[in-house]
């Protein structure tokens, strides 16, 4: 692995565990192994190599999230394996928790990539929710965009109610509300998948 790397990923870990604020640029060289020469031949500096590890993050993220979505033959089952996939509520989410970062949030580079992380989940949950009112599996009633925001809320405030209880309790409890809500909205059926090759 070359320096350039070593930075970006001490840099993801960092961000993870300390936010923007809490991570200086030192720390990040030590975890590396790289002396600051090195940090700064690679990148302009400590925003510069944050805002390439928390792209690197988002892309993670999205690329684990698009794959739990695809899984299931049905809306709820697609929406169930990504709400109930292993995760460490105490740690928190690594694209979320840059949002609670004033420095984040303050700077359009830092925060692009957490707002453009999360404005796709929403989108790809609205197009599952939106199958599963189509297919008949869910009542037409449901709006896809605001059971999309909904439901990325549930995750990311499970998150910061397991934090503040020292306990992953309350994010599992997020989790199961929202799940038999949405089995609540189910009308028990579901049209079957058009064949391989045709549009349904």
């Amino acid at each position: 692995m070359d320096t350039a790397e070593r930075l970006i990923e001490s840099a993801q870990q960092l961000l993870w565990e300390r936010g923007y604020v809490g991570t200086s640029p030192k720390a990040i060289q030590e975890l590396a192994g790289a002396g600051q020469g090195s940090m700064y031949h690679h990148f302009k500096g400590k925003p510069d190599l944050a805002a390439t590890a928390m792209r690197r993050s988002a892309a993670e993220l999205r690329a684990q999230a698009d794959a739990l979505l695809d899984e299931g033959d049905t809306a709820l089952a697609r929406v169930g394996t990504y709400l109930l996939r292993e995760r460490d509520p105490l740690r928190g989410c690594r694209v979320g928790r840059m949002a609670m970062d004033p420095d984040v949030i303050a700077s359009g580079t830092l925060r692009e990539p957490v707002r453009d992380t999360f404005a796709w989940l929403r989108e790809r949950l609205a197009g599952i929710v939106a199958d599963g009112v189509a297919s008949g599996e869910l009542r037409p009633g449901i709006d896809p965009r605001d059971t999309a925001a909904a439901l990325a809320a549930v995750v990311q405030g499970g998150y910061v109610l397991a934090r503040a209880a020292g306990d992953r309790e309350p994010f599992d409890q997020a989790v199961r509300g929202a799940l038999g809500l949405l089995e609540a909205a189910s009308t028990g059926h579901a049209a079957p998948a058009a064949p391989a090759g045709q549009d349904g």
